[in-house]
């Protein structure tokens, strides 16, 4: 069971010498439907993190569409105009250290840009031991987008289609549907 909520307080139990973390739970209803089963499950498995916003599926369905109807202007594949987008106007894969990702490989560039499964844009290449390597900085999935990130990402493709006289969503329309996300906690590809 996944909930939203805050911190109240937290405790040392001196007799077990472990933290005691008090918490407020925003859905109290369904905590209170599920209260018994978790409290006879004994062990569980806890994680607490900071909450984050995340973009409604209409984000992610309108960035599709976009980025279809783009492609096909471009005469260019979909996956290929997608990691273009993202590239361009997505969020950096970030390392433990907060460096972001970059690989290394022999995969042409023309390769690389129809890859489904890992998003990359070329940043470099280099002559090695007689064999060119490219060097690729490597972005995140939108799926992993809070509502500004989404925001941005299909606020860049609108432009993009814009310039190439794409019939986009009326800015007023657009506005709405931002606001939306704004206001939903829910959604996510």
């Amino acid at each position: 069971m996944e909930f939203t909520g805050s911190i109240k307080g937290i405790n040392t139990n001196y007799l077990t010498k472990k933290f005691e973390i008090v918490l407020e739970i925003n859905e109290e209803k369904r905590l209170a439907g599920g209260y018994g089963e978790l409290k006879e499950a004994g062990l569980l498995d806890i994680s607490i993190k900071k909450h984050r916003k995340k973009r409604s599926l209409n984000a992610n369905a309108y960035f599709h569409v976009l980025v279809s109807k783009l492609a096909d202007c471009l005469c260019i594949s979909k996956v290929r105009c997608k990691n273009m987008m993202v590239g361009r106007y997505g969020q950096p894969f970030i390392l433990e250290n907060g460096a972001e990702a970059v690989i290394r490989t022999n995969i042409p560039a023309s390769q690389m840009l129809e890859n489904e499964t890992v998003h990359c844009m070329p940043c470099g290449s280099r002559t090695e031991d007689g064999k060119e390597y490219i060097y690729y900085k490597v972005f995140r999935g939108s799926g992993t987008y809070d509502t500004k990130e989404m925001s941005i990402l299909v606020n860049g493709v609108v432009s993009e289609c814009q310039e190439q006289g794409i019939e986009t969503m009326p800015p007023a329309e657009l506005e709405r549907m931002l606001k939306m996300w704004q206001a939903s906690g829910s959604g996510r590809a």
